[in-house]
């Protein structure tokens, strides 16, 4: 398994030479921190509402939709025409690429947000990768810490492998898709397309083009085209 697997890199992100598309995915997660330590423009919108706290080093296009209120704490940088709903709250170490929906109530910490990625409502996401086009239904919950504790491991076809990774929420291929109040346990993986049910707990990966439904309906199955 391969980072290039499940996601393209987008032209529109400035940090390309970090995510290597053989690296191991979740070996991405680990270089969101270098990216945005290495450097990039500083760059605040002139008609930031009073509500909105920004602080540390960010980057925020011009385009950018500022809503009401919400907290933004770099280093962060975010793409043209990403949408920031009331009451976001990202919180240091993460991407967001252009046309991305961050939505009402959501935490965002250290993750990486390709292109048109939709996280509009109740959700938290940390320490995840999401794919371009990949969309979470509301009340989705990325969770990124064992129990005990203990480093994630990812399960792939060879088995299941030692991430290095104390923290790791997600990863979702392009156009990957969790329904509403599901939980993605850590280390879960989403292969292109791939459709998590609502209201369902997973955990493991699960395939390119394949759907996973709850109880009572539970079963695996294939997508349609």
């Amino acid at each position: 398994m391969k980072a290039s697997d499940l996601f393209s890199f987008p032209d529109s992100i400035p940090f390309k030479d970090f995510f290597s598309p053989d690296a191991l995915p979740w070996e991405w997660i680990g270089q969101i921190k270098p990216a945005l330590a290495a450097g990039f423009e500083e760059r605040v919108p002139g008609n930031v509402p009073a509500g909105v706290s920004i602080s540390g080093k960010v980057f925020i296009h011009e385009s950018v939709k500022l809503p009401a209120f919400c907290s933004i704490q770099g280093p962060v940088w975010i793409g043209e025409n990403v949408e920031i709903r009331p009451g976001a709250y990202i919180r240091g170490n993460v991407i967001i690429g252009a046309g991305s929906v961050v939505g009402n109530s959501c935490e965002y910490k250290n993750c990486f947000l390709m292109e048109g990625v939709q996280t509009p409502h109740f959700s938290y996401i940390g320490d995840s990768v999401l794919g371009n086009r990949s969309h979470l239904g509301a009340g989705v919950i990325l969770s990124n810490l064992r129990l005990d504790q203990k480093p994630v491991k990812a399960k792939t076809e060879d088995g299941f492998m030692d991430t290095g990774l104390r923290k790791f929420g997600a990863l979702l291929g392009d156009e990957a898709e969790v329904g509403c109040n599901a939980v993605l346990n850590p280390g879960s993986i989403l292969g292109k397309r791939a459709l998590v049910g609502p209201c369902t707990p997973f955990a493991g990966t699960l395939a390119e083009g394949r759907m996973l439904l709850s109880k009572p309906q539970s079963r695996e199955i294939g997508r349609p085209d």
